[in-house]
């Protein structure tokens, strides 16, 4: 059974970034692992480059749990597709699963 959306989860995106929907289908795979509803996940595009300043949005996509990012960027915040870190160093346009995962976990137990 489902429970309700708690921690909050948010999925920052900008339209001209092509890694959106694989991210999105990843989060919503790890909520469902955790009996979180998929689809209770926040959608929000930033549109302008004031916007993603004002939110210090460091690119697409950005996860935030809680309101805080599981995998902090040192990146100037702007309208550009956002690179990962996977475990073993590889670059990745998404988030590593494993590491969205435990983020995800320690939410739910906090």
């Amino acid at each position: 059974m489902l429970t309700a959306m708690r921690p909050r989860i948010e999925l920052l995106w900008w339209q001209g970034c092509p890694s959106t929907e694989r991210t999105l289908a990843d989060l919503r795979a790890a909520l469902t692992e955790l009996g979180l509803d998929p689809d209770a996940i926040e959608m929000r595009e930033m549109a302008t480059e004031q916007q993603a300043v004002q939110e210090h949005f460091p690119g697409s996509p950005t996860i935030r749990i809680e309101g805080a990012d599981p995998v902090p960027a040192d990146d100037m915040p702007g309208l550009t597709c956002r690179i990962y870190r996977r475990a073993d160093g590889r670059p990745s346009p998404t988030p590593d699963p494993a590491r969205l995962r435990e983020a995800l976990k320690q939410a739910v137990a906090a």
